[in-house]
């Protein structure tokens, strides 16, 4: 395992920050890492949808991507690239702005509409925030991801992680790095959107974009934890649970995706070589 991805520019900044990062994470996580071969090669553009547990993980999700060639570039609000320093390091690691500031939602997310396109892999936590779900399950969506994967016809992996919840609880700052915690990471292959793709880019069409990201990343999910996926969805909005939205149900001649990846016996095997490392 080497702690750089190959065949990309990373930038200073970015190789500082896994220079410091990359040790310390082989020192108190351990390693399971499942479906790598879902995200691409690198210069192949991709949306990575990952459910959000805690505050560290955005660390786990990073050392997962790196270790498997592909540089995360996540999003930040555009504010935070106008702070002198923390700006100059956001943008010299390669990370997106988010102008949250315009009315037009579109151009909200055009530098992550043009990162994806020329062939990065943007990380989007669809939910936006932590789980409020009391049993830690994805809540709804935003559709964020969705409008990024409609408006630039790349495709997005659902990922689902499961341990970084165990080093920082959710909304809670104690830091829990001893011993050493096993990152469970999965990344499933794309989700289905193309009968949305030459669709206008609606409220309804983004809604249930939006829902078939997160019942893949909740497939996932169920995966990791060897439980079965709830059948409605937290709502924060409303603070419980709610059914699961589909205003625009996949046509009954399209062909069942599989959700759940499978690991090979080559998976398999790296991610014992991963724990023992």
């Amino acid at each position: 395992m080497r702690p750089f991805p190959k065949d990309q520019p990373l930038g200073t900044w970015y190789t500082l920050a896994i220079g410091l990062l990359w040790p310390t994470m082989m020192t108190i996580t351990k390693r399971d890492w499942q479906g790598a071969e879902n995200l691409g090669a690198p210069g192949e553009g991709v949306i990575v949808a990952p459910n959000h547990l805690s505050w560290f993980d955005p660390i786990v999700l990073a050392h997962f991507l790196n270790d498997n060639d592909r540089a995360p570039r996540f999003l930040a609000k555009d504010s935070v690239f106008e702070i002198p320093l923390a700006g100059r390091i956001l943008a010299g690691a390669g990370q997106i702005p988010v102008f949250r500031g315009t009315g037009n939602a579109a151009n909200a997310v055009k530098a992550a509409v043009a990162a994806v396109a020329a062939g990065e892999a943007v990380v989007v936590y669809p939910e936006g925030t932590l789980t409020r779900d009391p049993k830690m399950w994805p809540m709804t969506g935003k559709t964020g991801a969705a409008r990024i994967a409609l408006t630039s016809g790349k495709p997005v992996i659902p990922v689902a992680h499961w341990g970084a919840q165990e080093i920082m609880s959710p909304y809670t700052k104690e830091f829990n790095a001893f011993p050493p915690k096993t990152m469970h990471v999965i990344a499933g292959s794309a989700v289905d959107l193309d009968d949305l793709r030459d669709a206008e880019v609606t409220v309804d069409v983004l809604a249930e974009a939006t829902s078939r990201i997160m019942d893949d990343i909740t497939e996932l999910l169920a995966q990791l934890r060897n439980e079965t996926a709830p059948t409605t969805r937290w709502d924060p909005r409303a603070k419980a649970t709610a059914p699961i939205h589909h205003p625009i149900p996949k046509s009954a001649d399209s062909p069942p995706k599989s959700r759940t990846h499978k690991p090979t016996k080559q998976s398999t095997q790296q991610s014992r070589q991963q724990e023992d490392s």
